[in-house]
């Protein structure tokens, strides 16, 4: 089906009944090929089948499917080339969505790239998600060259200069955002239109947009961190019974590269902390 028919189909989905289905993550993947840390997310995944999805948009000449006992067999969406900071990149996040959208059971929407790994073993992962009563989009006020100064006038007055947000692409939302950003026809053609380099539409469009929406819903901060490591200072986690202090900030990690020897590396050490036997 075309972009425009499954995001409008997308946006219909009723979210399932809390009492007949377990609430489930949908982890989507915005990679330029394979994944090559199958291995470690098959081991995170393992034994948890009916609590999580998988989604994956690649490039269209990608590499072959994976074996098919792997969570990754067949879960390439329909997917269109990318440009790293060019709409087309907006379009493949909202694609991604939309297709996990389609699945009632999906209640969190986090996006990964090729080169993230998971910081935590997956009870850990699920629990934080699904007890936030938050979604994880990192949004705010840039003064410099490359935040406001890539602010066009000629968005206003749909986005005004004061709106305009930065932050990081990579993004974990709450099913009702996600259905906001799917069925967004007010605010996603201007950024098509006039957020074009040096203004790169994955790195404003949804902190603005959020900001703007939902700005009580949202965490302010992502839960992806562009280094391998689990440490970081402390944050503020709202549950859905409270407000606390939590010593993890960041579930995930990205690296841009890594040589098939730091692959091994980490992957041992994820063995080592998760215990794997």
């Amino acid at each position: 089906m075309s972009d425009e028919e499954l995001l409008r189909r997308a946006s219909a989905v009723p979210r399932a009944v809390e009492s007949r289905r377990k609430a489930k993550v949908a982890f989507m993947f915005l990679t330029r090929g394979g994944i090559p840390f199958r291995v470690l997310w098959e081991r995170f995944f393992r034994g948890h089948d009916g609590l999580f999805s998988v989604y994956i948009h690649a490039s269209p000449d990608g590499e072959e499917e994976p074996p098919e006992d792997s969570v990754f067999y067949r879960r390439r969406i329909p997917s269109k080339p990318v440009e790293w900071g060019r709409p087309s990149m907006l379009d493949a996040e909202r694609r991604l969505l939309a297709n996990a959208l389609l699945d009632a059971s999906n209640e969190r929407f986090v996006l990964l790239s090729e080169s993230c790994i998971p910081l935590f073993d997956f009870p850990t992962v699920y629990d934080y998600l699904i007890g936030s009563a938050l979604s994880f989009v990192s949004s705010f006020d840039d003064p410099r060259k490359a935040g406001r100064g890539r602010y066009s006038r000629r968005m206003h007055p749909t986005v005004t200069s004061a709106e305009w947000r930065k932050g990081s692409q990579w993004f974990e939302v709450q099913r009702g955002l996600a259905v906001g950003i799917v069925s967004d026809r007010r605010y996603y053609p201007v950024f098509r239109e006039h957020c074009r380099p040096p203004c790169y539409v994955d790195e404003h469009y949804l902190p603005t947009v959020v900001a703007k929406l939902a700005p009580g819903l949202n965490a302010n901060r992502s839960v992806t961190w562009v280094d391998w490591m689990r440490s970081g200072s402390e944050c503020v986690y709202s549950s859905n019974n409270n407000r606390t202090t939590a010593s993890s900030c960041f579930l995930f990690a990205r690296k841009f590269e890594a040589s098939a020897l730091g692959r091994l590396l980490l992957i041992a050490d994820a063995a080592k902390r998760w215990n794997w036997h």
